[in-house]
């Protein structure tokens, strides 16, 4: 069963799935059609895939990449290639660029939420003959063949074919680089994680109980309420002290609380800080999340609707500045940390071909080039006029600015203005390759029809604008939030692809914590929306750090051919991610 079997050199996909004796390969050519089909024991999957990824290089096909890529990555084995049906399905069944009768669309399994697999799941996922297939989409190989046809009947009847081919190619490469990132780790020093959490919060107590500093916060701000009982930390209990105090916010965010001119609000927003480090990132998240010297996050690809990523689990996408310099290379290693400088600014001038906007940005800082302009005076206000056009903000300065942001840039304003008003409208946007923005509620379009009735009142006509502006401003960023995630997953893509090209290190020298693929490789270990870091062996951080670059132009040439804008990124080459 499996390993000996020879494939015919026309295999373009292998499609694997479940059957009734375990696991099971239709093999298809390039046309989508099947051609044979071979059991496997799920013993001899790894050794199965690996031969047929070093001759045949196919796109694995699978119903969700969490459920059989993590045990492969364990045994030692890195596909290239996939197409992840469940990520694909979501573009597909929403896109505006399919058919509207496209089978894509009808409601089936295929619409269930991902499984997230625990770490003590991931390295036995192919022990089928034991406990329960995990919810999700469909793992049956009758099942996975007939939705690969659907999407690609779904692809290839659309308005444009070569952008969702893209889309889905790009999704289906960040679900890969998702597992790989777990499985590789993002290396961290845990004593340097505890020397940092006592230097801020005090000694970690014994037998529970506040850290000193956090507790002498506590009673500063209980002096201040004039209240040695009051409760810190139910919102709604803080505000009612607040209140009698005479503080009258209508929240504890941070923002609110700094407008207030009160002996409470300094120590308050010092507790708050304080408490959120250690609820968030503390002892009890250094014990559960970092291992091994590794703090390896579950990532979520298309976990939010514009298509960035989402996490599950260990915060991942909210590393605190002040833990960074935990993030620490291995002996002999070092990280290659680069992040790109105004990424959404820049995929708005190139999606609008505004040549006179990625003019302001070729090369420098687009802020400091929007000001040479002569459009406004200083960088911030540049940042503010920008950040509000794309976000809808309306009021403040950004009210006051956008308007001159209108004049000097009338493609790029003139792009989010209109996704806006469709918004506003009821209808939906798409991204560059054609993620579509989910339609209103029902809930959204009762009030927009009841405002325009003859008995409706004030109220009702208030709620619909208000919900209407909330609409655009939701579509306005959507296009451009959801087009910059693109871009970051062709970035990830080349750059994966080309730091796995780069010669490995000799046996000798490997770093054995980030597994049998990346050990002796520079590889991936984190990735923030904008922000990638790599971590290389010392004597290839300089050609790794080229690669960074060279996948960032690579990924403006392939989603905007020739348009003259650059992604410019801040790159450094050091020991550990701290930004200080």
């Amino acid at each position: 069963m499996g390993s000996s079997v020879e494939l015919a050199d026309d295999v373009a996909w292998i499609v694997l799935g479940r059957t009734d004796d375990g696991v099971a390969a239709a093999l298809l050519d390039a046309e989508g059609a099947e051609t044979e089909r071979h059991p496997i024991a799920a013993s001899a999957l790894s050794a199965w895939v690996a031969e047929r990824e070093r001759t045949a290089a196919p796109r694995w096909v699978w119903h969700d990449a969490p459920q059989w890529y993590p045990a492969l990555l364990a045994a030692g084995v890195r596909v290239a290639r996939c197409h992840d049906l469940r990520l694909c399905h979501a573009i597909l069944r929403a896109s505006a660029l399919v058919e509207d009768d496209a089978p894509v669309r009808e409601p089936s399994g295929w619409d269930a939420a991902p499984h997230v697999a625990t770490p003590e799941q991931a390295a036995t996922l192919f022990d089928l003959d034991e406990g329960s297939t995990p919810a999700g989409p469909p793992a049956d190989l009758d099942e996975a063949v007939a939705e690969f046809a659907r999407q690609r009947s779904a692809v290839v009847g659309s308005s444009d074919a070569s952008r969702l081919r893209l889309l889905v190619a790009a999704e289906s490469a960040g679900a890969l680089v998702a597992e790989e990132l777990r499985a590789a780790g993002l290396p961290w020093d845990e004593s340097e994680h505890d020397r940092i959490l006592v230097e801020t919060l005090g000694e970690r107590p014994v037998g529970g109980g506040q850290p000193s500093r956090l507790a002498a916060a506590a009673a500063r701000v209980r002096d201040a309420l004039g209240d040695p009982a009051a409760s810190l930390d139910s919102q709604p209990k803080l505000l009612r002290s607040l209140h009698r105090v005479g503080v009258l916010v209508e929240s504890t965010s941070r923002w609110e609380l700094a407008e207030q001119q009160h002996p409470v609000i300094e120590p308050l927003l010092e507790y708050k800080k304080l408490s959120r480090l250690l609820s968030a990132n503390g002892w009890a998240w250094l014990e559960e999340w970092v291992s091994d010297g590794r703090f390896r996050p579950v990532y979520i690809p298309g976990g939010v609707v514009t298509g960035r990523w989402a996490s599950s689990g260990g915060g991942a996408l909210q590393l605190p500045r002040q833990l960074r310099e935990a993030v620490r290379a291995d002996p002999g290693w070092k990280l290659v940390v680069a992040d790109v400088a105004q990424l959404e600014p820049r995929v708005l001038a190139a999606m609008s071909s505004d040549t006179v906007l990625a003019a302001a940005a070729r090369g420098r800082d687009l802020y400091a080039g929007i000001v040479d302009s002569g459009a406004v005076a200083t960088r911030q206000e540049a940042k503010i006029a920008l950040l509000g056009a794309m976000y809808g903000a309306t009021t403040g300065e950004s009210g006051r600015l956008v308007p001159r942001l209108r004049r000097a840039y009338p493609r790029a304003m003139g792009l989010v203005d209109d996704a806006a008003r469709i918004g506003e409208d009821g209808g939906d946007v798409s991204t560059w390759l054609g993620r579509t923005s989910p339609p209103p509620s029902e809930v959204w379009a009762g009030a927009q029809s009841r405002a325009t009735e003859a008995e409706a009142s004030g109220a009702d006509e208030t709620r619909a604008r208000r919900w209407a502006r909330d609409r655009g401003r939701f579509t306005r960023n959507f296009v451009v939030q959801g087009t910059a995630a693109e871009w970051a997953l062709a970035w990830l893509a080349d750059l994966r692809a080309r730091l796995y090209e780069l010669p490995p290190l000799p046996e000798e020298h490997a770093s054995g914590r980030s597994g049998p693929v990346f050990g002796r490789r520079p590889h991936l270990a984190f990735f923030l929306h904008d922000e990638v870091i790599v971590h290389a062996p010392e004597s290839l951080a300089e050609t790794a750090a080229q690669a960074v670059t060279d996948a960032a132009a690579a990924a403006g040439r392939l989603l905007f051919g020739d348009f003259p804008v650059d992604f410019r990124l801040d790159v450094h080459i050091t020991d550990t991610a701290s930004k200080t």
